[in-house]
Formats: structure tokens, sequence, C-alpha cells
């Protein structure tokens, strides 16, 4: 099975969704505990990983329309995408329960936190393997670094839907947890290195797919997918959130209105969500398949 542009809604979506429920998770352990922001989180799990899976089925053509293809996708446990289905289909249910237990007890079992941060970790770094299991040999698809790097995206993208909610909806506790600033900072830079990387480890591929391999990265540098490349994801995905944060920092610490910070803020975190899903999309669209002659 051969992707192409349309998955990128469920590797964005799935991944996203992972992120989201680390947050959760984090703002519940703080020492100043965000519980709103820690319910925000897992009601985005719930929203984006159950489109996203729905998704996935979709342009597995299975579902309704074929429920046979639907069964044999999840017992066929040689295949990656089985598994797939099945850790999403576990991590939905402990965002579940958790989000219910936090509604009536207001705390949620750290046994049950840990369980969901494994599995969350699992589905940002599926979204990679998916990829690179294709069937095909495509060299962009490097099964090393593309895991990590959809993991860091996941949390950068879960980062942010949960705090752009969390401004609208419980602005107070936006800014309650330090780590979230340090994040804002750390994991573009981080993101932007691991993509290099990537780029670096496909060019210098060798045989009969060093052509394959050329063509993919001269795509997303300077081909057909320049424009998004530069424009969308590292443009309005990296820089932009970056210098964005840096800005809003210096502007709280003149004593600015606050008004305007949170402006900058809401504007850097819907960066990091086009960011996030021009990534993906990209990876896909600029993938080229190995020729055998």
């Amino acid at each position: 099975m051969v992707w192409d542009g349309f998955v990128a809604f469920y590797l964005f979506l799935a991944g996203l969704g992972a992120g989201a429920f680390v947050l959760g998770v984090l703002a519940g352990w703080a020492k100043n505990p965000a519980p709103r922001m820690k319910k925000i989180a897992f009601l985005v799990v719930l929203v984006t990983v159950a489109v996203g899976t729905l998704v996935l089925v979709f342009d597995a053509k299975a579902g309704l329309g074929n429920p046979m293809r639907f069964f044999l996708l999840v017992t066929n446990l040689s295949s990656v995408m089985a598994w797939g289905v099945i850790i999403l289909s576990a991590f939905l249910v402990v965002a579940f329960v958790d989000l219910v237990i936090l509604m009536v007890k207001k705390k949620t079992p750290k046994a049950l936190d840990i369980v969901g941060l494994a599995l969350s970790v699992c589905v940002a770094a599926y979204t990679g393997v998916l990829l690179g299991d294709a069937g095909v040999a495509f060299p962009l698809w490097n099964m090393a670094v593309l895991p990590i790097l959809f993991v860091v995206s996941a949390a950068s993208t879960g980062f942010a839907a949960v705090l752009l909610v969390t401004r609208l909806a419980a602005p107070d506790e936006a800014a309650g947890l330090p780590l979230l600033a340090k994040a804002s900072l750390v994991l573009p830079v981080l993101e932007l290195v691991l993509v290099v990387v990537l780029l670096a480890v496909t060019a210098s591929v060798q045989g009969s797919a060093a052509e394959a391999a050329a063509a993919s990265v001269g795509a997303l540098v300077s081909g057909a997918y320049a424009v998004p490349f530069w424009l969308g994801f590292v443009g309005i995905g990296l820089v932009l959130p970056f210098c964005l944060e840096l800005l809003g920092r210096r502007k709280a610490g003149a004593g600015e209105a606050a008004g305007s910070s949170k402006a900058l803020a809401i504007a850097g975190e819907l960066g990091v969500l086009v960011g996030g899903f021009m990534l993906r999309y990209l990876v896909i669209m600029a993938a080229l398949p190995v020729v055998l002659a």
C-alpha cells in the first residue's frame, strides 16, 4: 500500500492527539495543577484521534463499506497497520476512561496516566513507522529518523492545540506550567534539527536508491514543494512561533497589555498547527520510490 496526501490528515490528527494527552497528564502532575487544561487536553485527544482513525479506515477502504476488509485489517498481526489500529483503540479507551474519572473524581489514577503516556508515545511514533512500512522503498521515509521527528512534532502540535483552546476557555491556566514556555522554544529547534538530519540522511543514500533520494530532497528544498516547505513548514510552522514566543516574553517583561501577548501566543500556536500538518503532507508528497531497472 502506498500512501497519498489524504493520509496526512490522519498522521496529523493522531500525532496531535498523542501530544495533547502528554500535556494533559503534565497539567495534572504539575506543582500547581491545571484541571481545566487537563480536561481540555483529554477532550482534544478523543476528538482528534477518533477522527484521525476514521480517516485511516476510510483511506484503507475499510469500515462500513467493507466490514470484512476492516476485520482482516485488525486481525492480521503481521501488519504494522493492524498494530496501529490496536494501539489507537487502546489509546482512545484509556483517554476516555481518564476523562470520565476526571469528571467524576477530579483526579485520575497515576497508573492509568502512565499507561496513557506510553500509548501516546507509541501512537506518535507509529505515524512515522506506518510510512516506512508502505511496501515500497521510499528513501525519504527513513525508519530511523521519521518516527522520532513525528514524536517531536506530535508534542509541538498537541501542546499548541491544547494551549490554544485553554487560552480561550480557561485563560488563567494557560500560563500555569513553566515547562510550556521552555517547550515552545525548544521543540521548534529540535524539530528543525531532525528535519535537517532526515534530509541529510536521505541525500546520502547510495546505490539504486540514490536517484529517488536526491529527487525527494530536491523536491523539498528547491523543487515542486520548495514554497510550501520553506514558507508553510519552516516559516509559518517553526520560525514564526519561535519568534512570536520571544516577542511575547519581551512584551510581558516590559509590562505591556496581556491581550497583546495573548494574541501573539494564539498566532504562534496556529502557526505550529499549520507547520505540523505541512510536515506530514510534504513528507508524503515529496517522497519518491526507488525504481529498480
